[in-house]
């Protein structure tokens, strides 16, 4: 994140209910799926909710530019709502399995959160 938008700033851990991590399509940077989440009652997606200027969206539309942005519920560590946006890729991209190198990204970001 520090490198597509400088001035985000890091905000808190948050819960989307009802979606699941899945890595589709291929990547020829990363040589494999890439992340993505999908719509699935009962399961549930951790991650990181950053603080981003409208310019920062702009330049995040450019750089997930094969992604939507979507407005979503998500929920902190005290179980309080709160709306944010993420990016997902819409249609019927099948699931592939991510190459060790960019599993090993997403595994750091969730470790330098202290998401287990």
């Amino acid at each position: 994140m520090r490198e597509r938008c400088p001035d985000s700033q890091p905000g808190f851990i948050a819960t989307l209910p009802n979606y699941k991590l899945v890595f589709v399509g291929w990547s020829r940077q990363w040589r494999g799926g890439k992340a993505n989440i999908r719509l699935f009652r009962g399961e549930k997606v951790t991650g990181a909710i950053y603080d981003v200027s409208e310019q920062c969206l702009r330049q995040l539309d450019k750089y997930e530019s094969s992604y939507d942005r979507l407005k979503v519920t998500v929920f902190n560590e005290d179980g309080e709502p709160i709306e944010a946006i993420t990016y997902i890729k819409t249609g019927q991209s099948e699931e592939t399995r991510p190459s060790p190198q960019y599993l090993s990204v997403i595994r750091q970001g969730y470790k330098d959160w202290g998401i287990g």
